[in-house]
């Protein structure tokens, strides 16, 4: 494929399809919060709710770093216990102008299948520890309408594709030592 952003859902599908990555996508309704993913899926059936289903925060340090923390939807991260665990100072939300310009997402549907368009590799991918203790893992493909799933290796292999080596820890675990 071009240089050019992929924004869509069909080109970052056609995406992993080209790099050979396995992946399932089941449409839905969008899902703006946890909450409201976690009451769609009430009605899937058990195999669709395999694995790990996660949030994404869009964070950038005093410095200018940005980081995109990826972590299931249950755990509790609060923003201000996360600097020291991940080597940053002062973390706080990147605005909708930085997402859109590095990751070619809009708030809503930040997912690190968004790292496909960090081809600058200004963020550091933050994966906490748990979520990779799940086989299946499920990710928004750039758009909030949908949700991929892929297994932990072809995630991780999605990763390796972006040039993207990412910060693993327990965030939760770092947070309490800090």
């Amino acid at each position: 494929m071009s240089a050019a952003k992929l924004t869509t859902r069909a080109q970052f599908l056609a995406w992993l399809e080209e790099k050979g990555i396995p992946h399932e996508t089941r449409e839905h309704p969008p899902l703006h919060t946890v909450e409201e993913a976690q009451a769609h899926r009430a009605s899937w059936t058990a195999r669709e709710r395999e694995g790990a289903f996660c949030k994404n925060l869009f964070l950038k340090d005093k410095k200018g770093r940005l980081f995109l923390i990826v972590t299931e939807e249950h755990r509790g991260l609060k923003l201000n216990s996360l600097s020291k665990p991940i080597g940053s100072a002062r973390l706080s939300f990147g605005n909708a102008e930085l997402m859109w310009e590095v990751l070619g997402v809009r708030p809503g549907s930040v997912t690190p299948f968004a790292l496909v368009n960090d081809r600058e590799h200004r963020v550091t991918a933050v994966l906490d520890a748990p979520m990779l203790g799940h086989e299946r893992l499920n990710y928004h493909p750039l758009e909030n309408t949908a949700t991929t799933a892929l297994s932990r290796a072809d995630f991780l292999r999605f990763l390796k594709e972006t040039g993207h080596d990412p910060l693993i820890l327990d965030l939760e675990a770092a947070a309490a030592e800090a």
